[in-house]
């Protein structure tokens, strides 16, 4: 285990954001040299081909599940005594090859929700896959072999039915998890979420959330509009709306937020975007409703206090001939769908929460941003007023660059090969005589600042928070929506022991204080060891006024060289020593996690 501790110039606060200049250059991007990879499978060099095994281990399918919970084991430290009762979910996909040859995507894996029980000082673990209508369909429940019959979007079946196989978008419910009102649901980025079981967690069923709730076009419903939409639910099978797996919690007022699209916009210029707020029981208190005229991908977004926040990833359809190979299964389905580099800027829209925008601006007229980020994920929103009386919003969130970004190589997935190629996140730019290299493949982390002015809205500031790859930025959730000073996010400190994996996957944890500019790191104790997402829990309740950092922050630690999983527990107010460090057993060590949620009992 290390720490280290860095300074960095302070974020400054509303009030001091007037007349300050925009940090990022809006010049064009060079000509870029040929590129080469600072990684290969294929090469002799034993730490290239360590570096790829790693790579490899930390998607190894686990197929066993937990009849019952596992009591786990310290390790290290203790479980303090103010840690709060309740579960920490970690959702993920839990297999990525079958029984007849084919591997899948990780973003395509079937979801494998582990659960880790506290109470009274000791810890339970159990894990079980969501038992999907697609998951059902793969596995055979008697004999416990799997067949992958599903393509899945971002996926190839190699060996497996190609041609007219039109079974692509499977719900495998592995991307994010969250409890609402008593409800814990696993959620998947294009489908309707899954209900499991807090307890035992065997899967409910699905669940509408947006049933009774579908929109009604306002818009004219033309022709190639009517064709694509009767194509993709037809014969495609799916569903007429793609709910997002991304949602979020508004504390203030107790409510859950999704957001929804529909499908066929993935395939047209025009976005329509459905916001629903849900009260403690599901009963839906808010609904707002938005068409974009762009060309739009979204993985996750933020609210405030008056506004929900979108960073408009632009996409393109990419051509006759990438998408008849993808049609007939030659190349992941996402193959249709390209980047689109063409603009220089990166649009934000600010829409309205409730009724009329606050300034009376045009919400249609997006702020640009002087750079192609492509968002990946969105940390807090707040707004305020600042001493001019004008109003200020500010979002963090992690981006990669355009240039970089391929939506058919993501996790570095080689249909071709079957295998995961780290490459993808190590590109050497110039070729490995120059030494230099360019991260702009993994995301960093910025912070957004916008002025909200009568009648029109402008771009203050936007830079770049930490100089090291991060992503999965995270608070504590009491604080969502409102101004927030600490940021908790994986990262990587560049660590010599990693020199053919440096970027990604991530190593460290990063904790920034943007009120005075200082941050700490911590890092796995394993010289080859990686960390998933960090999540905030608060301390059990005591009288004293609540601090912003006063909890823990837990994360998985995946030590490759001993073939091990970790759940570490930190101090969230100094990221210091371990507090705890709880093993889980080693046949049921598990592949890398996306996203998880605390649930105190």
């Amino acid at each position: 285990m290390s720490i280290a501790c860095y300074r960095f110039l302070p974020f400054p606060s509303p009030n001091h954001l007037t007349g300050l200049s925009i940090a990022v250059s809006t010049k064009k991007l060079r000509t870029r040299k040929p590129i080469t990879y600072a990684l290969d499978p294929n090469v002799t060099d034993v730490d290239h081909r360590t570096s790829f095994q790693d790579y490899q281990s930390l998607f190894v399918s686990q197929r066993s599940e937990t009849k019952e919970s596992v009591s786990l084991v310290l390790v290290e430290g203790s479980i303090p005594s103010d840690f709060p009762n309740g579960t920490y979910y970690l959702a993920g996909p839990g297999i990525f090859s079958d029984d007849h040859g084919p591997t899948v995507n990780p973003l395509d894996g079937h979801g494998y929700l582990r659960a880790f029980q506290f109470g009274n000082g000791s810890v339970s673990y159990s894990a079980k896959y969501v038992k999907t209508e697609a998951q059902r369909e793969e596995r055979d429940d008697s004999t416990g072999e799997w067949k992958f019959v599903y393509r899945g979007p971002f996926s190839v079946l190699l060996g497996a039915n190609m041609f007219g196989n039109m079974k692509v978008m499977k719900n495998v419910a592995n991307t994010s998890v969250g409890v609402w009102g008593h409800r814990l649901l696993c959620f998947w980025e294009g489908g309707n979420p899954h209900q499991i079981d807090p307890v035992s967690l065997d899967t409910v069923g699905e669940v509408d959330l947006l049933v009774n709730h579908n929109r009604n076009y306002k818009m004219g419903m033309d022709f190639v509009r009517m064709f694509l939409k009767h194509l993709l639910l037809g014969v495609f099978k799916m569903s007429e709306k793609r709910l997002l797996s991304h949602y979020k919690i508004d504390s203030k007022r107790k409510r859950l937020i999704v957001l929804s699209c529909n499908y066929e916009d993935i395939l047209l210029p025009i976005a329509n975007f459905s916001f629903y707020e849900f009260d403690s029981d599901f009963k839906l208190v808010e609904k707002k409703e938005f068409s974009i005229a762009d060309h739009l991908l979204i993985h996750d977004w933020c609210f405030t206090e008056n506004h929900y926040i979108i960073v408009g990833n632009r996409i393109k359809n990419n051509g006759f001939g990438p998408s008849f190979d993808a049609v007939m299964g030659h190349s992941p389905m996402i193959s249709t769908l390209a980047v689109n580099t063409d603009q220089q800027t990166s649009p934000v829209y600010l829409l309205p929460r409730f009724g009329r925008t606050t300034t009376g601006r045009d919400w249609q007229k997006p702020i640009q941003l002087p750079k192609k980020m492509w968002v990946i994920h969105v940390g807090n929103g707040f707004e305020e007023i600042d001493e001019s009386g004008n109003g200020i919003i500010q979002f963090i969130a992690s981006a990669s660059s355009y240039e970089w970004f391929k939506l058919h190589k993501l996790f570095g997935y080689d249909w071709r090969s079957g295998n995961l190629d780290p490459s993808f996140y190590s590109v050497v730019e110039g070729g490995r005589g120059e030494e230099k290299e360019s991260i702009s493949s993994c995301p960093h982390l910025f912070m957004v600042s916008i002025k909200l002015i009568e009648g029109i809205s402008s771009l203050i500031d936007v830079s770049r928070i930490w100089n090291r790859p991060a992503d999965f930025p995270t608070i504590n959730q009491i604080f969502s929506g409102g101004r927030n000073n600490y940021v908790y996010a994986s990262t990587t400190v560049g660590n010599t022991r990693r020199p053919f994996l440096p970027h990604f996957p991530f190593d460290s944890l990063v904790k920034l204080d943007l009120s005075n500019g200082s941050m700490v790191t911590w890092s796995a104790d394993d010289d080859r060891g990686f960390v998933g997402e960090p999540i905030f829990i608060p301390r059990k309740k005591s009288t004293k006024e609540e601090e912003e950092d006063d909890g823990y922050i837990v994360t998985v630690e995946y030590a490759i060289s001993k073939k091990m999983c970790y759940l570490v527990i930190l101090d969230a107010s100094c990221l210091g020593e371990v507090v705890a460090k709880i093993e889980i057993p080693k046949n049921l060590t598990f592949p890398l996690g996306f996203h998880g949620f605390w649930a105190e009992k």
